[in-house]
């Protein structure tokens, strides 16, 4: 089922930078009403909301704490597409010292948050028949090795994603799953990826692409897209069109 985003009102975490400021800047551009910067700090986003005006709310919400995120769903209650960008990477290797840590953090962020999030905006996007969208990756469908704990965390993620997706697809709400490659932000030159990485209006403008055409996969960017022709073939073979789609 296609979604605009035309005249409707969006929540993005971690909207201060990188691909989630760019994902409220497309919003904005294609007509969104209002767009909620759910970040953990609100100083982080006075330059969007000097830009934006009353085009945008700050909102205080951190992905690891329940009662922020409850706090949040109850002062947007008027949202119909939630966008959960916030993630964490922190370099390792599965026998790294840090690796059992690393993880730990990774997935109380990276795929608890998911959960936490998707749980609180649930009953809110139901009633007003909207849309759920999860930043993944290329490391969802691929660990890589010096990022494995990384990896290991996205690919958990996609799964709960598609778990979602069963959930809250019968009762009216879309949901997209994401999966940039080297993307031009502050956790790809963390991960050593600043030379081959895209912009962030890519993927942020193949959201709103992506949601209008109902699909629930997106590969935005030349690296991911080659992940995409050999996934989807692998997934041809064992899993349902209906699944894959």
């Amino acid at each position: 089922m296609g979604f605009s985003i035309s005249n409707k009102v969006a929540l993005v975490t971690g909207a201060n930078r990188g691909i989630g400021k760019a994902i409220v800047e497309s919003f904005l551009k294609h007509g969104a009403k209002k767009v909620y910067l759910a970040v953990r700090s609100l100083e982080s986003t006075r330059e969007l909301e000097q830009e934006y005006g009353d085009k945008v709310v700050s909102l205080q919400l951190d992905v690891s704490d329940n009662a922020s995120i409850e706090q949040a769903a109850a002062r947007a209650g008027d949202v119909d597409v939630v966008v959960n960008n916030a993630g964490v990477l922190m370099p390792s290797n599965s026998l790294s010292e840090h690796a059992e840590e690393a993880l730990a953090k990774e997935l109380d962020v990276n795929v608890f948050g998911l959960i936490r999030v998707a749980k609180a905006f649930a009953g809110i996007l139901e009633q007003n028949r909207g849309a759920l969208v999860q930043l993944n990756s290329v490391a969802s469908i691929k660990n890589f090795a010096e990022l494995s704990t990384y990896s290991a965390s996205k690919a958990a993620a996609y799964s709960i994603t598609q778990g979602i997706r069963e959930q809250l697809a019968p009762k009216g709400i879309s949901v997209l799953s994401v999966h940039p490659g080297p993307i031009a932000t502050d956790m790809a030159a963390q991960a050593g990826f600043e030379g081959k990485a895209e912009s962030t209006a890519s993927v942020s403008e193949g959201i709103v692409q992506a949601l209008a055409a109902g699909d629930f996969h997106l590969f935005p960017d030349t690296v991911s897209k080659e992940f995409e022709a050999a996934y989807q073939g692998y997934a041809g073979a064992l899993i349902p069109e209906s699944l894959t789609a």
